[in-house]
């Protein structure tokens, strides 16, 4: 941790989280609807991770119920991990292979 000039206190990232940090800032974003998820939806998401490693996953206010369960079934289904969930937009990461 250090003191800022005002005196507040913040806490010192890695680099390998202020690189993630970055990385989500430029993600592609996908728009999760009303309609929620089906094959198609998964599979678009797995070739913007296979292609960007870091997707951003938007959701509808009104399915704000189905989110977590949305969540859990696209990190099953793509391989991939939730990395931030603030509101309603997740961001989930998988590593190139």
């Amino acid at each position: 941790m250090r003191k800022s000039k005002k005196g507040e206190i913040r806490l010192s990232l890695t680099l390998s989280k202020k690189e993630l940090m970055n990385r989500s800032l430029s993600a592609l974003t996908i728009n999760i609807g009303k309609a929620g998820i089906n094959d198609n939806v998964i599979e678009e998401i797995k070739r913007q991770l296979k292609a960007k490693e870091m997707v951003k996953l938007k959701f509808a206010k009104n399915i704000s119920s189905e989110k977590e369960n949305y969540i859990t079934q696209i990190v099953e289904k793509s391989n991939s991990k939730l990395i931030d969930l603030r509101g309603n937009v997740a961001v989930i990461f998988k590593k190139k292979r």
